[in-house]
């Protein structure tokens, strides 16, 4: 093999940081879900892992990123990708997750991976049992918007998913006629 290929190749550390990774979203239950309900379209489980290779990416290059800024990431795809709305603060979990999986890489420990992997591995066929949520966006009160939810602190809820609308129904003017609805993005 010659020098410059070999020079290519990701550092073990890099691999073992990728592997980590995909095991830890893999675990990440409104992830699975969004995978699992294809939310994503039929391609969903090729989109987990584009978004673990852009995790890892953004680890190749300066400055490193930050927590919030993985966090960040990850809310952004899974609106863009999934149309799912993340508000169960589960992202910044996985975050501070990829951050510690980075250093522990970095200082060549590999326990972490191997734990987050054999977890992946323990739930790797089983589906999870969705609650859909789907709100108009005239449903919302002003009680969602301040967060009053009744919650006593401390007491933790099972996360909640708001679901992308099934199917619209048809739309019909003061005259009578049905109107054309364009298909938005992502619906074919």
């Amino acid at each position: 093999m010659s020098s410059s290929a070999q020079s290519d190749a990701p550092a073990a550390s890099t691999i073992l940081f990728a592997r980590g990774v995909l095991a830890r979203l893999s675990l990440w239950s409104t992830l699975r879900i969004a995978v699992q309900e294809s939310w994503g379209g039929p391609g969903a489980s090729e989109k987990r892992t584009w978004l673990a290779s852009e995790i890892v990416d953004s680890f190749e290059q300066s400055p490193l990123p930050d927590d919030q800024y993985i966090e960040e990431l990850l809310l952004q795809v899974m609106s863009d990708e999934f149309e799912v709305v993340v508000e169960d603060g589960s992202a910044e979990a996985v975050a501070k997750d990829i951050m510690k999986l980075w250093q522990e890489t970095r200082e060549g420990k590999e326990e972490g991976v191997r734990n987050f992997e054999e977890l992946a591995r323990k739930i790797g066929g089983k589906k999870l049992e969705v609650k859909e949520e789907v709100r108009n966006e005239d449903e919302w009160s002003d009680e969602d918007e301040e967060g009053g939810s009744g919650d006593e602190e401390g007491e933790e809820e099972a996360p909640q998913l708001i679901a992308p609308k099934a199917k619209e129904e048809p739309v019909v003017d003061e005259d009578g006629f049905t109107l054309v609805q364009g298909k938005g993005k992502g619906k074919k």
